[in-house]
């Protein structure tokens, strides 16, 4: 979830090989110091959830090194189709303290942490096992977005550390991850429209699993280990207020704008071009679902209101074909009812609701404009 470019990356990783020797066993003091940094939410796309990290601090050794799970690289050849597909790698890096938070300063994102209450020896297990992981194609993971990130590598790391599964979920197991993450984009609003339908139903199981650097936060809070409390109470590093963007296009008006224009346009082109747009969407929606290995995707309900299918209808009211139009315009009526009752108990209906009554009304017309005309003998 946080981007380091390539250069600052390496020269991080050089300092870190400076101060431990090539060594991954250097011995931690009695005065180090191990701890979890969350970091605070942003305005770009990778850093809307928040970050996680890793701080070992040991002043004895001149020590103060933070491991972050979260870096990738845009270099990297097809970005974007490795991305969309699920098999980018990410990779763990080290840096320095200062670097780090000099960054999250400049980005202005506040930056908690928390100390681990663990004995010297766990301390001196996780410090080599991060180490060991730096130096070694072991920090190259494929990400995924609930199952592997920055905070979940975080969790199985000091979790395999501590040799049990201490570190769980605490609070908010009963909502669906889509719930849990639906309230991030505020102030985004095409991003948060954007995720809400091209999700499928992964999102929508309950949300047991820690995948959100604040859920880790939280849960450290009321994790206990040996009979105490896993985790200090949290310090504050770093203290902004989360500025909110403002955009003249990005946002909920004109949204509904759009939607209006087509509604009351009520003309036959501003239709097809809709309905064009939904089922592009759809098609997308599908094709996508079946090439990536993100489960996120797969198994998309949204293709009932985006639906592949009407591209038939649009080719049959341009041949223009009444029977069948009317047809596959009363089916996707049905579809949209269907969709509508699924709905009800979903993060992201009332976003989507606006295009919901757009689609009815625009298929309503199709319907009215091939229906059958019944002649009347007087």
């Amino acid at each position: 979830m946080k981007n380091v470019i390539f250069k600052k990356t390496l020269f991080s990783l050089l300092l870190l090989l400076s101060f431990i020797g090539f060594s991954q066993n250097l011995p931690l003091s009695k005065d180090a110091k191990v701890s979890v940094l969350t970091c605070g939410l942003g305005n770009e796309s990778y850093s809307f959830f928040g970050h996680t990290a890793i701080r070992i601090a040991d002043p004895v050794n001149n020590i103060d090194v933070v491991y972050n799970y979260g870096t990738f690289d845009f270099r990297t050849p097809n970005f974007v189709a490795k991305f969309a597909k699920g098999d980018l790698q990410y990779f763990a890096t080290a840096h320095s303290y200062g670097d780090f938070i000099n960054d999250y300063t400049y980005e202005k994102r506040s930056v908690f942490e928390q100390e681990l209450l663990i004995s010297p020896e766990l301390k001196q297990k996780l410090f080599d096992k991060l180490n060991a992981t730096i130096f070694s194609d072991d920090r190259y993971y494929t990400y995924k977005f609930i199952d592997k990130n920055c905070t979940s590598m975080v969790v199985d790391v000091i979790n395999s550390t501590l040799n049990e599964n201490v570190i769980v979920k605490k609070g908010e197991t009963d909502i669906t991850y889509r719930s849990i993450l639906f309230p991030y984009f505020n102030g985004h609003f095409y991003e948060q429209l954007g995720t809400s339908i091209i999700f499928g139903t992964k999102v929508d199981q309950l949300g047991t699993k820690i995948f959100l650097p604040f859920e880790l936060k939280n849960s450290l809070d009321k994790t206990t280990f040996q009979n105490h409390p896993l985790a200090d109470k949290s310090k504050t590093l770093l203290l902004f207020e989360k500025e909110t963007p403002t955009s003249w296009w990005n946002n909920v008006y004109t949204y509904l704008f759009i939607l209006a224009f087509v509604v009351l346009a009520h003309n036959k082109i501003v239709d097809k071009i809709y309905l064009s747009i939904l089922s592009l969407i759809g098609v997308f929606f599908v094709v996508v679902g079946f090439y990536s290995f993100h489960q996120e995707l797969a198994m998309n309900y949204n293709v009932l209101l985006f639906s592949p299918l009407l591209l038939i209808l649009i080719l049959l009211s341009i041949l223009k074909n009444k029977r069948w139009t009317y047809r596959f315009a009363v089916l996707h009526i049905l579809f949209l009812i269907v969709y509508t009752l699924f709905m009800i108990n979903k993060a992201h209906l009332l976003i989507v609701s606006p295009m919901i009554l757009t689609s009815g009304f625009v298929l309503v017309r199709v319907v009215i404009r091939n229906k059958k005309r019944i002649p009347i003998i007087i």
